[in-house]
């Protein structure tokens, strides 16, 4: 008779699956041209997918400290891959802005991980590869309205 495997082992076993995706995520993260680390990359996706913005929503965005979004914002803005302009509404804040060239280099990367991930998974079917992409989805929905419901 199949051993059936308890709650608690299988919760311990997807926390090691998740630990191990910061793996993969760092293996992506050698794909990035030299000048663009990991944090400005993600600066320009989050301005990609959400729009101009201030830097306390894209601090929120990030989910790290204000001092350390600044710094990323200072790096991709000297590479004139985003604007901090004025904030007509309040002079005192800044309102970042992806340029055309934060665009294509934004382009150059998803390029690169969608190639390096078709690579990887070439041995995958596209089954496979869509059924990863909805668990993954609805993980993160999952998680994202637990961990909103505990005290």
């Amino acid at each position: 008779m199949p051993t059936q495997t308890a709650p608690a082992d299988r919760y311990e076993e997807l926390a090691r699956q998740l630990g191990s995706i910061g793996a993969v995520k760092r293996d992506l993260g050698r794909l990035l041209p030299p000048d663009c680390p990991p944090g400005s990359a993600a600066v320009l996706t989050i301005l990609d997918r959400h729009g101009e913005m201030r830097l306390s929503r894209l601090t929120d965005l990030m989910g790290i400290d204000i001092s350390v979004t600044s710094r990323h914002v200072a790096h991709v803005a000297d590479r004139g891959w985003i604007t901090r302009d004025a904030d007509p509404g309040d002079g005192r804040c800044r309102i970042l802005r992806l340029t055309p060239a934060g665009a294509a280099l934004l382009a150059e990367i998803g390029a690169r991980y969608t190639g390096a991930l078709a690579g990887a998974l070439a041995d995958w079917s596209a089954h496979d590869v869509d059924a990863l992409c909805s668990l993954l989805a609805r993980l993160r929905t999952s998680v994202r309205t637990g961990l909103r419901q505990s005290p």
